[in-house]
């Protein structure tokens, strides 16, 4: 009789694991930097859309919103006030801009040759840009006040007529334009410090043995060679110096009976951010505020690629 063989069951092979990849496999990691994520989101990403969103509405800020579609922006265009406080802006930042530019440059350069005390000087240069503007504000309307400031005394010893710093259309400008200068001078000096420093001593030394003066070497190497430092320092001092608010607000805060963010007589020292705050909190108009905070924004991008280009084309001629 013959024995059938009985081949034995098939043992069902195990599945192969996939690995996982992606976002499950790195789940972790994206679980240790959101935080960063969702505060962006809550307090940055979302109020630009909100105020973006805001700006075709009227809102008192506490009834219901009322569709204005782009007749805010249309109104913006035709604001006389709103053009006002753009020039007083420019002139502002043209003043206060270049002679900083300048004077941080000089003051890199000597601190770039000095030999002994480097990091002393640097120190010293350097507090005004960390110091409390409210604090810096307060010190230069006593320097520049009209009765017993200090530069109305030295102009009055040497026997010149006193100037009405803070209550002159251009006394304002200049006063605002003086304070910005003295406190970002030091900062923008240390920029062009840590530019200086990647030039190469090589360049230098040919341009000594060939007879260059200090002049001519500051002109032909130095200053080609800082063009990526100085536009960064312009670009950066554009958008800082056009959004200029607590140095009106705390010089001229006493200076005007109708609203605290008038900008002084005639509304002479009111910055595109001091209108803003006007008319969003004291005439609480939120919806038109929105509008005036994004006409802010496009004057800044324009500025910030005008000055940009002009850099670029320069270095390229």
């Amino acid at each position: 009789m013959a024995v059938l063989e009985q081949t034995p069951p098939a043992v069902a092979q195990p599945s192969p694991v996939r690995p996982r990849t992606g976002f499950r496999k790195h789940w972790h990691l994206y679980a240790a930097i959101s935080p960063f994520y969702l505060l962006f989101l809550g307090f940055g990403l979302f109020p630009v859309g909100f105020s973006l969103y805001l700006s075709f509405h009227r809102w008192d800020g506490l009834g219901p919103m009322e569709w204005a579609g782009l007749s805010q922006y249309r109104y913006l265009l035709s604001d006389g006030d709103f053009w006002n406080s753009i020039g007083n802006t420019v002139v502002i930042w043209v003043l206060a801009t270049f002679p900083m530019i300048l004077l941080a440059m000089i003051t890199a350069v000597m601190l770039n040759s000095a030999v002994r005390f480097k990091s002393v000087y640097r120190v010293a240069y350097f507090l005004p840009s960390v110091t409390s503007v409210v604090a810096i504000a307060i010190v230069f309307g006593s320097i520049f006040s009209t009765n017993a400031g200090m530069v109305n005394a030295v102009l009055h010893a040497v026997g010149l007529d006193q100037v009405a710093w803070l209550n002159t259309p251009w006394g304002i400008k200049v006063t605002i334009a003086t304070l910005m200068t003295w406190q970002w001078t030091g900062y923008n000096a240390i920029i062009f410090l840590a530019g200086l420093q990647t030039v190469p001593s090589d360049l230098y030394e040919a341009a000594r043995v060939d007879g260059a003066g200090p002049v001519q070497t500051f002109l032909r190497i130095t200053l080609p060679l800082l063009r990526p430092t100085l536009l960064f320092v312009l670009v950066v001092s554009t958008v800082t110096g056009l959004q200029s608010f607590s140095e009106p607000r705390v010089l001229l805060q006493t200076s005007s009976n109708d609203s605290t963010f008038a900008g002084g007589p005639g509304h002479s020292g009111q910055t595109m951010v001091l209108y803003f705050f006007q008319q969003t909190f004291d005439n609480n108009d939120f919806g038109y505020g929105a509008a005036v905070a994004w006409g802010i924004f496009l004057v800044v991008v324009l500025f910030s690629i005008v000055n940009w280009r002009l850099v670029q084309r320069r270095g390229e001629d």
